[in-house]
C-alpha cells in the first residue's frame, strides 16, 4: 500500500512529498481509512511507529473543505515538546493550504499565543492546562471544533491531566468527531472512551511493550557509582545520539554538566528552563551539536529524533509503562537502538516488572576493570534521586544463579 491508495487533496499528496514518507507505517495504513471517512479512532501503538502523521493527515484533509478562521481541529498534548512536534507536522503538511495553526502551552507568556488566536486558526495543539486557561479567559471559542484528537492518552493520564480533559471535551460539540492515540490502554482511558467516543474503530498494531529491534543491557552498581558507570560505559562504545534519563531535574542538570565536564557535548532538558533554552537544546540534539541529552520524563516526552541510538536509565523510571515511553525514543521508524539501564538494589521491582514484559532475563552485565568498590566521594556527581539509600547495592534477586560468568544475586 502507498498514500495514493487514501486519495488525499493533491495539496496533502504534496505535503507528505514533502515529509519524505513513501509507504505508511502498519498504524498509519490502519488508522487513516476510518479517520478519512470521520469515524471515531481509538489507536493503540508502540512509540515510535509514526501515530502523528496517523492523524494530522486525516485531520488537514478534513480541513481543506469548510470554513476558514475559526478553530476546526483540536489535538491535546501531554507536554508542550510533543504539541510543538505535531504543530511542525501540520506545518509541513499544510505549507501550500494557507490552513493556520497554533500551539498553546505553559511556561510561556499569553499574549503571543492570543494574538495568534484572534488572528484566526483552523488547528490548535495544546496542553490542556494552558488551553483550559485561554477558555477561562475568554480567548479560546472552541464551538465549531469538527474533530477532537488525544495524543499519548496514557501519558497525559499519568500526568494527572484526567479531570482537565473531561472538562474540555464537555465543551466541545456533541457532532464531533475524536480519535485517541496511546501506546497502553490503562481503565481510565477506557472509562474514558466509553463516555466521549460513539462506537470507535479500534486498532492495535504490535504489542503493548517497547518496540522489536531494542537490545536491552543491565548494569548494576552502588548508587554513588552510577556517574562513574555512566561515563565509561559512554567511553568505551560509539553511539550516535544519546537520550539519558534521570528522576528529577536536579539531577538531570548535575549529570549533564558531569558529563560535559568529562568532554562530551551534552546539554539538559528538564521542566524548570524556559522555553528559549529548552528548544535551543532541543535544536542542538536534532541538529547533532549535542551528543547527548539528559532529561526528565516530562521535558523528554515528544522527543522525536528518528536516529537515537541509545536510551539510557540513569535512574530507573518507577512502572513498567514508564519503561516503554522512555525506551521507545529508540529504534524508531524500524531502526535498532539500545536500552542501557543502571541499576541499584532498590530497583529490583522494576528490573523484575521489565523482564516480565520482555519475558526474558536481563543478564547482569559488568564493566572490566571499573572499580565497583570505590567509595563514596562527595561532588562528583548528581546527588542521589530522593527515596534512595546511598547503602543500596546492585539488584538483589529473588535468586541467586550464574549464567556466562555473572552472578546475579548480590
Amino acid at each position: 500500500m502507498d498514500f495514493g491508495t487514501f486519495n488525499f487533496h493533491p495539496r496533502i499528496v504534496d505535503g507528505i512529498r514533502r515529509l519524505g514518507y513513501d509507504k505508511p507505517t502498519p498504524i498509519q495504513e490502519e488508522a487513516i481509512g476510518p479517520a478519512l471517512e470521520g469515524r471515531d479512532l481509538m489507536g493503540l501503538a508502540e512509540t515510535g511507529t509514526g501515530k502523528t502523521a496517523a492523524f494530522v493527515l486525516p485531520m488537514s484533509n478534513r480541513l481543506m473543505d469548510g470554513p476558514r478562521g475559526r478553530i476546526r481541529a483540536l489535538v491535546l498534548a501531554p507536554t508542550r515538546e510533543l504539541a510543538q512536534q505535531t504543530h511542525e507536522v501540520f506545518t509541513i503538511v499544510g505549507k501550500d493550504t494557507k490552513l493556520r495553526s497554533v500551539t498553546i502551552y505553559g511556561g510561556v507568556g499569553y499574549e503571543p499565543q492570543i494574538r495568534k488566536l484572534k488572528s484566526g486558526v483552523e488547528f490548535v495543539v495544546a496542553c490542556p492546562g494552558r488551553l483550559l486557561d485561554l477558555v477561562e479567559r475568554g480567548e479560546v471559542d472552541l464551538r465549531h471544533v469538527e474533530v477532537v484528537v488525544l495524543d499519548e492518552a496514557d501519558r497525559m493520564l499519568d500526568m494527572g491531566f484526567l479531570p482537565d480533559i473531561r472538562r474540555i471535551l464537555k465543551l466541545l460539540p456533541r457532532e464531533r468527531q475524536t480519535m485517541l492515540f496511546t501506546a497502553t490502554m490503562p481503565p481510565d482511558i477506557e472509562r474514558l472512551a466509553r463516555d466521549f467516543m460513539r462506537k470507535p474503530v479500534v486498532i492495535q498494531v504490535g504489542r503493548q511493550g517497547p518496540v522489536s529491534g531494542i537490545t536491552h543491557e543491565l548494569y548494576p552498581v552502588a548508587p554513588h557509582l552510577k556517574g562513574s558507570l555512566l561515563v565509561e560505559l559512554l567511553k568505551r562504545r560509539e553511539t550516535g545520539p544519546v537520550l539519558v534519563f534521570t528522576r528529577t531535574k536536579h539531577a538531570a542538570s548535575r549529570l549533564a554538566e558531569r558529563l560535559q565536564r568529562n568532554g562530551f557535548r551534552s546539554a539538559c532538558l528538564q521542566g524548570d528552563m524556559s522555553q528559549s533554552k529548552r528548544q535551543a537544546a532541543m535544536d542542538g540534539f536534532r541538529s547533532g551539536k549535542i551528543d547527548i541529552l539528559v532529561a526528565t520524563d516530562i521535558a523528554a516526552r515528544g522527543i522525536d529524533v528518528p536516529d537515537i541510538s541509545h536510551v539510557v536509565n540513569y535512574d530507573m523510571p518507577d512502572t513498567v509503562d514508564a519503561y516503554t515511553h522512555r525506551v521507545g525514543r529508540t529504534a524508531r521508524a524500524s531502526r535498532t537502538g539500545s536500552a542501557i539501564n543502571i541499576a541499584t538494589r532498590d530497583d529490583v521491582d522494576v528490573v523484575n516488572g521489565v523482564e516480565s514484559l520482555l519475558n526474558t532475563r536481563l543478564e547482569c552485565l559488568r564493566i572490566d576493570g571499573f572499580d565497583y568498590d570505590a567509595p563514596m566521594v562527595r561532588d562528583t556527581g548528581p546527588r542521589l534521586s530522593r527515596g534512595r539509600s546511598e547503602r543500596s547495592g546492585p539488584p538483589r534477586r529473588q535468586r541467586t544463579e550464574r549464567r556466562s560468568g555473572v552472578r546475579t544475586g548480590a
